[in-house]
């Protein structure tokens, strides 16, 4: 895949991730190897039930210190309770390139604050409702895990 196949904004991420949040609106709208490529496709599915499968998990790497990068946010509910992620599902990118990312987290992670993805449980990610927005012209590297369902 490279870089995006259906936009051409000139920053890699960004394509990939439009195309991710593309992808993960049809499978919403429509209520039905580890790359981005086949998470894509696995997201997708081939049947016309669908197969369960809303969200492409992904890792982002800052630009510079090709470090991990890492969101924070609380839920309104839990406003004392701050937490931390790796791992983001895509909810919208727009044409310049900033993305609303909302924080994946395994319920049963008691870590708020991982200090690196290693540590962070990844076995049922799930949706938290924590939303941040990025420019995605400060990353250099996306990693995709497998999709998965993170509403149920």
């Amino acid at each position: 895949m490279g870089c995006g196949k259906d936009f051409d904004t000139g920053n890699c991420v960004c394509d990939v991730l439009k195309e991710i949040a593309d992808a993960q609106n049809d499978v919403v709208e429509n209520c039905c190897d580890s790359s981005c490529d086949q998470s894509i496709q696995d997201l997708l599915g081939e049947r016309d039930d669908g197969n369960g499968l809303d969200t492409v998990p992904v890792l982002l790497y800052c630009k510079g210190n090709c470090a991990p990068f890492k969101g924070f946010g609380a839920h309104p509910r839990r406003i004392r309770d701050v937490e931390a992620s790796f791992y983001f599902r895509v909810k919208k990118v727009t044409d310049d390139c900033c993305a609303v990312l909302e924080l994946l987290r395994d319920r049963d992670d008691d870590k708020d604050n991982p200090h690196n993805p290693v540590e962070q449980h990844t076995g049922r990610l799930r949706a938290t409702g924590i939303c941040i927005t990025v420019d995605l012209s400060c990353f250099c590297h996306v990693t995709c895990l497998p999709a998965i369902d993170a509403f149920n």
